[in-house]
Order: C-alpha cells, then sequence, then structure tokens
C-alpha cells in the first residue's frame, strides 16, 4: 500500500517546488508548510489513473511512470553488523509531475523547466543507542538533478541513488549520505516480485481510479556498509523494496494508516495495512498478502486480519501517540504475531512528519513458533506538520 503519507510529503513538496518553477523564486524564499489537508486537495483531472488490472512489462515497469502524479521506490531493512550491533534504514525516492500530461509546457527556454519533481527521504536506526537519524532532500527532474529510468535501472536525486548493478534490474545499489549518517547498501532479491490486490492493481478506496499499482521485491539479501558520526559498520541483512504509482489520493473519510512488511524466519513474509476513518473504525479497504517460501500469494481482504494496540508512545515533538506494539492475528493463515518497534522514537521530522520504524516480531504459524523482522509506517497520529523545509 502506499497512497500513503508519501503522496502529503510530495504534494507539499511539490507546492513549495511549483512556485519555483512557475515564477523562479528560490526555495529558500518560500515560507510555511502546508496542512496534510490542504496537500491532498486538488484537481486530478487529466492524469493517468490506476482504474484496474493491467499487463505489466519489465524491465519497462521497475522505472518512472510519466502521466501518473505520484510515484516512489521505497526500501526499508534490518542489518546487524560484525559486531551483532543492529540498524534499521529506510531510502525513498518519489516522483511527483505537477501538470497533466495533455498539458502544455510553459516555454522557458532552459535546461532548468520540467514539470517533474523529487523527493527523497534518508533514515539509519541506531538500535543499541535507541537513536534515529533522518534526513530529506528534493530537487526538479531536470538538468540531471534528479531523475528516474527503466534501462540501466538508476532512481536519482543529486548524489541519493538506487541503480541496477551490471546489466540487469537486480542487484541493485543504494547510495546517500547526509551529515552526520549514511549508508552504501547492495540489495538482491531471493524471491521474485510480488503484485499486490488484484495482480498489481490495488485499491485503496469506492471512487473509479482511487487505487494504485503495487509491486514489491519482499526479501532482498543485503550487505554494505553504514555510517554514524564518522564510524563505518559492515552490515548485512534483509530488506524489502516497494514500487507503486498512482494519481488518487486517500477518500475524505481515510485519516491515517498503519503498514507493516514482515520477514519471517519460516521463509514466509507478509504485507499489511490498515487504512483509518475518522472516529478510529477500521476501512474496508484495509488489505495485505502473504508470501509463502515459494512464492506463491496469499491476498488479504477486510476481515482477514485482526490488529490490536497493546501499547502506545507520544512524540515529545508532535504530540502524535503513536501505536508502538501490537498484536495480529490472520487466522485464516492461523498467523498470530506480537509485533513491537525496536526503540520507541523512530518519527520521522521531516515535511511531514510520520512514524517510519524497525520492529521485531514473535508468535506462531500453523502452531510452530516463529520470529521476525519487519518494518512498520503510521500516519494521521500527530498534527502531521514536520519542520518547516521551504
Amino acid at each position: 500500500m502506499r497512497t500513503r503519507l508519501i503522496i502529503i510529503t510530495l504534494v507539499v513538496a511539490a507546492i513549495a517546488l511549483a512556485l519555483w518553477y512557475v515564477l523562479g523564486d528560490d526555495p529558500a524564499e518560500i515560507g510555511g508548510t502546508v496542512s496534510p489537508a490542504e496537500a491532498l486537495s486538488g484537481d486530478a483531472e487529466g492524469f493517468l489513473r490506476a482504474d484496474g488490472p493491467k499487463e505489466f512489462s519489465f524491465p519497462e515497469d521497475h522505472g518512472p511512470h510519466p502521466g501518473y502524479r505520484t510515484e516512489w521506490w521505497y526500501y526499508t531493512g534490518n542489518l546487524t553488523g560484525e559486531d551483532g550491533r543492529r540498524f534499521g534504514y529506510q531510502f525513498t525516492i518519489f516522483r511527483n509531475q505537477l501538470t497533466p500530461p495533455d498539458t502544455a509546457e510553459v516555454d522557458r527556454s532552459s535546461n532548468w523547466a520540467t514539470n517533474q519533481l523529487f523527493l527523497a527521504h534518508l533514515a539509519v536506526a541506531d538500535v543499541e543507542n535507541d537513536l534515529h537519524y533522518g534526513a530529506e532532500r528534493f530537487s526538479r527532474g531536470a538538468a540531471e538533478l534528479a531523475g528516474a529510468q527503466a534501462e540501466p535501472f538508476r532512481i536519482w536525486l543529486e548524489d541519493w541513488s538506487t541503480e541496477a548493478v551490471g546489466e540487469d534490474t537486480t542487484p541493485m545499489r543504494i547510495r546517500a549520505e547526509d551529515d552526520a549518517f549514511g549508508l552504501d547498501l547492495t540489495v538482491d532479491p531471493v524471491k521474485p516480485k510480488v503484485f499486490h490486490g488484484d495482480r498489481g492493481y490495488d485499491p485503496k478506496g469506492p471512487d473509479a481510479g482511487n487505487a494504485s499499482y503495487y509491486i514489491s521485491f519482499t526479501r532482498m539479501e543485503t550487505s554494505g556498509e553504514i555510517t554514524i558520526d564518522g564510524e563505518t559498520f559492515n552490515v548485512s541483512g534483509e530488506s524489502w523494496m516497494d514500487h507503486e504509482w498512482s494519481t488518487s489520493a486517500l477518500t475524505e473519510e481515510q485519516v491515517g494508516w498503519d503498514w507493516f512488511s514482515v520477514q519471517l524466519d519460516n521463509g514466509y513474509d507478509l504485507m499489511y495495512y490498515e487504512l483509518r476513518e475518522e472516529g478510529g473504525s477500521r476501512s474496508p479497504y484495509t488489505s495485505g498478502t502473504v508470501v509463502d517460501p515459494n512464492s506463491n500469494t496469499v491476498s488479504l481482504h477486510e476481515g482477514d486480519g485482526e490488529l490490536e494496540v497493546l501499547e502506545r508512545w507520544t512524540s515529545p515533538r508532535s504530540g502524535g501517540e503513536y501505536p508502538i506494539r501490537w498484536r495480529l492475528r490472520i487466522p485464516g493463515e492461523e498467523l498470530d504475531l506480537t509485533i513491537e518497534s525496536l526503540f520507541p522514537d523512530q518519527e520521522m521530522n521531516v515535511s511531514v512528519r510520520y512514524y517510519e520504524g524497525a520492529i521485531e516480531v514473535g508468535g506462531t504459524h500453523r502452531g510452530e513458533e516463529v520470529s521476525g523482522r519487519g518494518y512498520v509506517e503510521m500516519t494521521g497520529y500527530g498534527d502531521g506538520l514536520g519542520q518547516p523545509r521551504f
């Protein structure tokens, strides 16, 4: 699922960058932030819509999909150093299209002119010290500052990038560095790509086009380096990658979501998300996917899962009261899991605040004990606004 906070974040950045694009303003001179409700408003007319199952074509569909308003390449993972020290990471590049594909370009006679905007998020969780590092960048998709291509596979924003190692799309190398932290990782799928929803078509609401196209690599062997405050750690572990594109936003009734990716030690993988509506009720468009060790999939729908919050944590920055411990039961798969954040404060303090955290999992599957790791993303629990970035 990811018609998620990312849409909000992208549009927040797009509003400021649109002024830069149209008016030529320096982004540093554009002040303030935009609320999630304001960011989600807007006319989708003229953009392509995810309106039903489609025939995918690869490697083309690993690359960008101009004409759809939003798109992202989203990596999360749990890694361990040679000394046993644990880390989590997130790396994401988002593409946002400002104008519909049939809109005439403004002739600015400049290599800087574009209607494609890119935003990137980078985070590392230092589990030993309960420290979370996060950073954000954005740029126009012009003059080689940022862009996306399928062959050879490369998605980049300045010197932050994910790209193919060799001639095929995978393995991929992720490289990104901020002032205090960074990473250089190679990720290689051990399972084939997974198509969520109805053959990759993932509805988020009842209206036509209120959906996305959603594919994942649910288990990727990972190795490389993480750097924190000048110290480099050789790490290995497993990652998860989502690639999703769409035009529609959430419905007016949907105020947030809780999304989980889980890799169990018995070879099963799980994606599960719940969309939340006003008053805390669960949207009927809650969904998920179970992937067995042989890459067979089972789609989950409303009523197939039961998510219970066991513990919460209050952010000192946003005041958001986030769940940090849950019980997730999927009776049809005989799956009963307790999920817990590795440490509470894994809130992303960027243009729009949200929670992206490494998790530990334990429980039973078909009567056998299992354990695992994964990631959780949560939105709609605080004011939603991070520090002003423009």
